[in-house]
């Protein structure tokens, strides 16, 4: 996990991508539960965040 942290540090675009796809996960699955509301409203804008991350990430260098 640490070396996972200090490779984020370095603004290099595999770790950036795959925790940018993670949250488009998360905001799906959010989308897709039928318990929590409250999870539901927060689903667009956790997708949309991941999304645009996933954007300005795929510009970082190798």
């Amino acid at each position: 996990m640490m070396n996972f942290l200090v490779r984020l540090s370095r603004f290099r675009r595999s770790e950036w991508e795959m925790l940018a796809s993670a949250l488009i996960a998360l905001g799906v699955v959010m989308l897709m539960q039928p318990l929590s509301l409250t999870l539901f409203t927060f689903s667009f804008p956790v997708t949309l965040i991941g999304t645009v991350m996933f954007i300005v990430v795929s510009h970082f260098p190798e």
